[in-house]
C-alpha cells in the first residue's frame, strides 16, 4: 500500500517482485506471471526494461509522445512495441472488479490508518463479492 497521492506505475516493479504463487503439487512458488497488462501510465522505459529482462510478456499501449519521440530518433529509437488489442480489452474486467470493491465505503475512503487493517478490509470485501450470487 502506498499513500493516496502516489502513482501506481512507479510501484509496478516492487509489486511484481513480491509475487509468489504456490504450485498445487508443491515445489518452488512461481515468481513470474505469464502476462502483464497495464494502461499508458505503466509505459515507462524502466518498466518495459524490467519486463524484457524478466521475459514477461506485456500489453501496455505506448503513449503518443513516446511514440513520436521514438520515431523522431529514427533507427536509434528502437522498434515499435507490440500491442494486442484483444488482450488489452480484457483489462476492463480488472477495472470493473476494482470499481465494485470501491462500492464498499470502508475500501473507497480507507478509514483505517494501519496497512494490515486496510488489507483485511479489502480481503473481506473481496470475499463478499466472490460469495455474492
Amino acid at each position: 500500500l502506498t499513500p493516496g497521492q502516489w502513482g501506481d506505475a512507479p510501484q509496478m516493479i516492487e509489486v511484481l517482485d513480491r509475487i509468489r504463487v504456490t504450485r498445487p503439487l508443491g515445489g518452488r512458488p512461481r515468481t513470474r506471471p505469464a502476462h502483464v497488462s497495464g494502461d499508458k501510465a505503466y509505459s515507462s522505459q524502466r518498466n518495459r526494461r524490467y519486463l524484457r529482462r524478466r521475459r514477461i510478456k506485456h500489453t501496455i499501449p505506448e503513449p503518443r509522445d513516446q511514440r513520436a519521440n521514438r520515431r523522431r530518433r529514427g533507427s536509434t529509437g528502437g522498434r515499435p512495441v507490440g500491442f494486442d488489442r484483444e488482450r488489452y480489452r480484457r483489462r476492463n474486467e480488472v477495472e470493473r472488479t476494482i470499481n465494485r470493491l470501491k462500492h464498499f465505503r470502508a475500501v473507497a475512503t480507507r478509514y483505517e490508518k494501519r496497512a494490515y487493517v486496510f488489507h483485511g478490509t479489502v480481503t473481506a470485501a473481496a470475499i463478499r463479492l466472490w460469495l455474492r450470487p
